[in-house]
This record gives structure tokens, sequence and C-alpha cells, in this order.
């Protein structure tokens, strides 16, 4: 039985996992859990799955949780980055999902790894800010990141069997979002009620924002690079509305291994919990007479220029990446609460990242010192636009 920390239990990725745990009792068994501010969700979990820590974001939010819960055996509740932490290096623990939104999975993800956890990572913010210390810190403890991204899923799956020296590159897919065929003069009025209403997927609020800036095909692309050991020159991105086509590897000799399903998140969940198994999940089989066209197209950067920014973040490296990330997250935050427009976002974190002087990231506090500049500088720009 693989025993299991899980990081953002309330919102979209941890609904699923906890979905896919709930159908396979006989292989996996919750330990720990942490959440954001849905105290009502995480209370209702904790009743099902009896962990035996928990943890929130203030303490505030463990007083309203303590209120929740049965007198009779109630788990230790903590709160703020530390009980994240204690969540993430729980004793006991075999494998932590990392499915918190932002910076915020960053700490949490990269102890897990110095606690010798094997990491289902769904957080590419993380992997963004400080893909190289992650990966060098999972080998120098001998365990696994695993990618829960259906992209970086797919391309996981696509490379099983065959040498990574056979690798050309990766082509990441993207839907577009809900403004691919918007033309850009509209793009100035979007609001941020239309930017949440994802065509193919159920996100969050920041991730859905950012699908629609296409920024998160950016984070991806960095993600992937790190992920997979390559050349930012060696991810290929294009926009496949249908969804199906997850990703897809490209070998030396012109083939091309693609990974496809439909799109629900119960399937990389699954993967990255049972590798190298594929378990069922309740889903019917792809029926791809019944989807019809596959369509793909090349991303247009000039109408969504954060990409172009990631992208450029992704090639510059060292403390550039974080710099973007921090100044997304500044940038989605002001959109979402109607302070700048939609296409402010990229204005502020261009503006951000021409201020920025990259420097190395030689261990963690480096990145986050990186990443409280970018949120500091990005706030300040924010009256200026």
């Amino acid at each position: 039985m693989k025993t299991l920390a899980l990081l953002g239990s309330t919102g979209s990725i941890g609904v699923n996992a906890l979905r896919f745990i709930r159908q396979n009792p006989e292989s996996y068994r919750v330990l720990a859990l942490a959440a954001g501010r849905n105290v009502d969700l995480l209370a209702e979990q904790v009743r099902e799955f009896r962990p035996g820590v928990v943890a929130v974001m203030n303490e505030a939010l463990a007083a309203a949780l303590k209120a929740k819960l049965p007198d009779a055996s109630p788990p230790l509740v903590r709160f703020g980055t530390e009980g994240f932490v204690s969540v993430a290096t729980c004793e006991g623990v075999d494998t932590v999902i990392s499915a918190v939104a932002g910076a915020a999975g960053l700490l949490p993800s990269f102890m897990a790894l110095c606690a010798g956890k094997e990491l289902a990572l769904a957080n590419k913010e993380t992997m963004v800010m400080a893909g190289s210390l992650m990966m060098a810190e999972a080998a120098r403890r001998g365990t696994r990141i695993l990618p829960i991204d259906s992209e970086h899923s797919a391309i996981f799956q696509s490379m099983q069997g065959h040498p990574r020296e056979d690798v050309r590159r990766v082509i990441l897919t993207a839907s577009g979002g809900p403004f691919r065929d918007l033309p850009l003069a509209e793009m100035e009025r979007v609001s941020p009620a239309q930017a949440l209403k994802h065509p193919n997927w159920s996100m969050g609020p920041k991730i859905s924002v950012d699908s629609a800036t296409m920024m998160n095909k950016g984070l991806e692309a960095i993600e992937a690079k790190w992920f997979f050991g390559l050349e930012m020159e060696q991810i290929g991105i294009l926009v496949h509305p249908q969804s199906i086509v997850h990703s897809m590897v490209e070998y030396k000799d012109g083939s091309t291994l693609a990974q496809l399903a439909p799109p629900d998140m119960i399937i990389p969940i699954a993967y990255a919990l049972s590798f190298p198994s594929h378990m069922e999940t309740g889903l019917h089989p792809l029926d791809l007479s019944s989807v019809g066209v596959l369509s793909f197209f090349q991303p247009d950067t000039a109408r969504f220029r954060c990409l172009g920014l990631a992208l450029e973040a992704g090639k510059t490296g060292e403390s550039m990446p974080a710099v973007l990330n921090g100044a997304n997250e500044v940038a989605v935050e002001s959109f979402l609460a109607e302070r700048i427009g939609f296409l402010d976002i990229p204005t502020l974190i261009e503006k951000t990242m021409a201020s920025h002087r990259p420097h190395p990231v030689d261990g963690i506090d480096a990145v986050l010192e990186a990443d409280a500049w970018a949120r500091k500088t990005a706030t300040a720009l924010l009256h200026r636009l």
C-alpha cells in the first residue's frame, strides 16, 4: 500500500486525486492533507480519509477547521508554510502529491524531496522557479519526481522504453484557451469571468487565467526543460483545440510518439500514482470516431505575449524564470481583482523582467529572494500602468 500526503486537497487536482484514491482503497492510504481556505470541504475529506496531520493557510482557518472536526481522534492541525512543510515531510508518507497553486508550493515540494519522499508534481511553478535544484535534490536522495500535468505526463509516457539520447525534441500541445480566436482589439475588454471559462478543462482561477494568456504553456516549456533534460530550443508548442493529443515526442529517426486521452486530469494523476502501471480510472476509452478532426497550428506570440516572455525567461535562465513567475502571480491576482486589464498582464511582467539583472540560483533561499524581489517590483510597477 502506498502512503500519501496531499498538498492542495480541495483544489481541482486534489479533488481528482482523492477521487482516484477512493476508487482504490486497497492500494493507497492518505496520512496527511493540506488545503487553502475551503475548510468545509477539507473537514469532509478529513472525516472520510482520517489523516493524522492536516494544514491550512493561517491560524484563523486552523481554528475554523478544528471547530468542524469530530471530538474523537482529531488530526493534528497546523497552519502556514510550516504547516504545509509538516504535511510534506510527514513520517510514514512515501509519496507526496503537490497540487498547491503558485509559488506557495515550492518550499513544501522541495522539503518533501529533502525528506526522501517520492514527489507527484502538479505544481509547475516549483519547476519553473527551481527546476535545477529540484532535479539535483531528487538525484541526491535517490527518489523520483513524477509529472501530473497532462502535457508532461504525456511526454513521460511517450519516452518509456526509449533512450533519452534518441529524442530530437518534445512538442507541447495547448488548447489555446478561451480567447484563441478572439481579435486582439476585443481582448482589451476581457473580464475575469470570461477568462475563467476554459473551453476544455475545469481548473482553479490562477491556472485558468494562465491558460487564457498562454502563460501556462510557457511555464510548461520551462518545466519540460528540467523534467526531461532539454534545451529550450528542443521544446515546440502547437495549439490543439480538441485537447485530445496531450503532447508528443519526436525522435531522431523521424518518428513521433503521442499520448491521446479524454481531457480528464484523473488520467495523469493515476499514472503518477501507479507508475509504471495503467490502473482503471472509470473513464470511457477514447472514441476517435466521435472526436472527428484533430487540428494543430502554431501559437501567435504577438497576440499571446505571455508565452513569448516565458520562453525568453527560460532561455535566459538563472533567476529570470523565478522573476517571471512572481510577476505573473502579481499580475494575475491584480487582474482577478479588476485592478488591471487583461492585456496589462504581459505588460507588467515585461516591465518587471526588464528591471531585473539575472543571477545564479544556487540554493532555495536565492530562489525565494528572486521571487520576493519580483513581487515587490511588480507591485510598485502596478501604479505606473
